[in-house]
């Protein structure tokens, strides 16, 4: 049977395993959760009741967060481009950059995105005011880790860089990077050029104009 990925094209975590995927050409099935087949989202539901993208199936197992298939589509369905280093040191690192894109850039741009979603008197202004300053250290951060790379880790593209390319598409759309950012500027616009990450991109065109604070035309 054919591995099969619940997702939604816009999902930022999707697109982290859509990138693994197409790296390496890996054949699946997409099930897209919201799209013409109402039972996609049905199934999806009762193989993972948080309702949580993305959801990968093999057979009988089912493997849920972004990362954790990343993983599982590298140990089991191992491909030219390895996303997770042989040398365990530099797995390590490896992994440790991807729960930096996870947790300092996509939670703090997610908080943003979803407080623009609420109505007026349910918003949390000093959360939002929060979740930027934590995307402004991230950002310094970042750009002095970047200096002198190509990739997050290494020279090698791997399970961090998944992770950074949609998680910085979409801060940058919602907390801008800025000019004084320059290393995480030319990393967003390394990832953006990839044709793994381009692909996934493209593939979410159709669903920008449901970006709350509205999508640029730069991108």
């Amino acid at each position: 049977m054919a591995l099969q990925l619940f997702f939604h094209p816009f999902s930022s975590y999707s697109q982290k395993a859509l990138i693994a995927l197409y790296e390496n050409a890996t054949p699946f099935e997409p099930q897209v959760v919201g799209g013409a087949d109402p039972s996609v989202a049905q199934r999806w539901a009762q193989l993972w009741p948080m309702k949580k993208f993305p959801v990968l199936t093999d057979g009988e197992r089912t493997v849920i967060e972004a990362s954790c298939i990343v993983e599982y589509l590298d140990l089991y369905y191992a491909g030219p481009a390895r996303l997770i280093p042989a040398d365990p040191k530099a797995a390590l690192e490896v992994r440790m950059l991807d729960r930096f894109f996870d947790n300092y850039i996509s939670t703090p741009q997610q908080k943003i995105v979803y407080d623009a979603l609420r109505p007026q008197d349910d918003r949390d202004p000093f959360g939002v005011t929060q979740a930027r300053e934590t995307l402004d250290t991230a950002y310094a951060w970042l750009e002095r880790r970047m200096a002198g790379r190509e990739w997050a880790v290494d020279d090698r593209f791997s399970l961090a860089d998944c992770a950074a390319a949609p998680f910085l598409f979409y801060a940058d759309w919602t907390h801008a990077i800025g000019e004084h950012h320059p290393n995480v500027l030319a990393y967003r616009r390394r990832l953006l050029a990839r044709p793994s990450v381009a692909r996934a991109v493209d593939e979410a065109r159709p669903f920008r104009r449901y970006f709350p604070l509205r999508a640029p035309d730069r991108d």
